[in-house]
């Protein structure tokens, strides 16, 4: 494959979205960026229009629904064989394309980079972490940086209300059809979360919103690795705030 869509949800992405498209265009060959827009009000759409000046490949779509109804449309636009999922708030690994297509095969239909966020300095605490996300998207999928093969999901329909848990619909339509999700340590992604994640009622929404939204049955299943999540955060709130 020569080059591929990617498919990047924003909506007041300013904050790291610079530093995230670099390292796309650096590290992916880019038919089109296809940006699916929340209506911003800061400068994300500015952004984005300097780097179609710069590379004359990028359209965006707007929508004012949850991730799902905008995932929905980034799909249906995507034109390439493969395409990528990417969100906002990542920098991609040096050569991440590259390491991500080694891992195809007639059988798999979609490869994960693993998600690092950005405040793991402690190496065991990486360790753990790198183990339990890997297991977590086994459970539940991702989409934080993301090729997927374009056929096999060309047909689907994310219920419009999986504002949350869209990733889990979208992982269970592929292997549905007899396809592998291949989840990788390398290529990766480096996650920055926003400040607001390391506060006691950040770490409370987020939790908070999981449970509201997803199925029981799941959550069930991810409990004990978001009970590291919620620790972590809570770690990092006290730490910040000595």
């Amino acid at each position: 494959m020569d080059s591929i869509d990617v498919v990047l949800l924003t909506k007041n992405s300013e904050r790291m979205l610079t530093k995230c498209l670099d390292s796309l265009y650096q590290n992916v060959p880019v038919h089109r960026l296809i940006v699916v827009d929340g209506y911003s009000s800061d400068a994300t759409l500015a952004i984005v229009q300097t780097y179609q000046q710069k590379h004359c490949n990028v359209d965006i779509i707007f929508d004012n629904g949850t991730r799902a109804s905008a995932r929905q449309k980034g799909i249906m636009a995507v034109q390439t064989e493969w395409f990528m999922f990417l969100d906002s708030d990542v920098v991609l690994c040096r050569d991440w394309f590259q390491k991500a297509i080694k891992n195809i095969t007639p059988q798999v239909g979609a490869v994960w980079g693993t998600e690092v966020w950005s405040t793991l300095k402690n190496p065991k605490m990486l360790n753990l972490f790198l183990i339990i996300t890997r297991k977590i998207f086994e459970i539940r999928g991702g989409t934080h940086d993301t090729l997927i093969q374009t056929f096999l999901v060309k047909d689907i329909q994310i219920p419009k209300e999986l504002h949350v848990f869209e990733d889990t619909y979208i992982k269970n339509h592929i292997t549905k059809k007899g396809f592998k999700i291949i989840a990788c340590y390398n290529p990766f992604c480096i996650h920055f979360r926003p400040d607001s994640v390391w506060t006691f009622k950040g770490s409370l929404n987020i939790a908070t919103e999981s449970l509201r939204l997803g199925n029981p049955r799941l959550i069930s299943k991810l409990l004990l690795a978001y009970s590291y999540y919620t620790a972590y955060s809570f770690y990092q709130f006290f730490t910040n705030n000595k």
